[in-house]
């Protein structure tokens, strides 16, 4: 259980400094440390396929992309402009939403008693292997042929004439 609190520590710790960065980059990195402590409580949760996604996904894909993006924006403090007041209260509102949806959680915190793995095996790549190739054969089959038709299609349309 220490473990779980100290990754809820670093985890509540880094989003704190993805909000309160000044630099954008610094943001991003911010937020793939929060990532990879996300990685580390679905691999306490005994969900591997979920934590071997978000590593794989979110912190090499979609991080890298926004990366990129802010370093290919140039963002500097002469080309911010000042946040509208409108902008704020949407910011003030937002922020009280998330206050009332915490004291809700801590409240039902305080009822419920916790959730206890009934079975070991919940979260194995190997027991959704085996659903995915038994149960959900053709619908895997035919999303394949989907995305390998909308690749083909893309390389197609990228390809320039010679």
């Amino acid at each position: 259980m220490n473990l779980f609190y100290v990754v809820a520590f670093l985890s509540i710790f880094f989003s704190l400094m993805v909000i309160f960065a000044k630099n954008p980059v610094h943001s991003v990195l911010y937020l793939i440390i929060t990532f990879f402590t996300f990685t580390i409580h679905y691999i306490l949760l005994n969900a591997q396929f979920l934590a071997m996604v978000n590593f794989i996904v979110y912190m090499g894909a979609i991080m890298v992309l926004f990366l990129f993006v802010l370093m290919l924006l140039n963002l500097n403090k002469e080309t911010e402009s000042l946040k509208p007041n409108l902008l704020k209260v949407a910011g003030v509102v937002a922020g009280m939403c998330l206050l009332v949806t915490l004291a809700g959680s801590l409240k039902a915190l305080a009822v419920s008693e916790p959730v206890v793995l009934q079975n070991a095996n919940l979260g194995l790549v190997k027991n959704l292997g085996k659903v995915l190739f038994n149960e959900f054969l053709l619908p895997f089959e035919l999303s394949s042929l989907l995305l390998l038709s909308a690749m083909v299609g893309a390389v197609l349309l990228a390809k320039k004439e010679a």
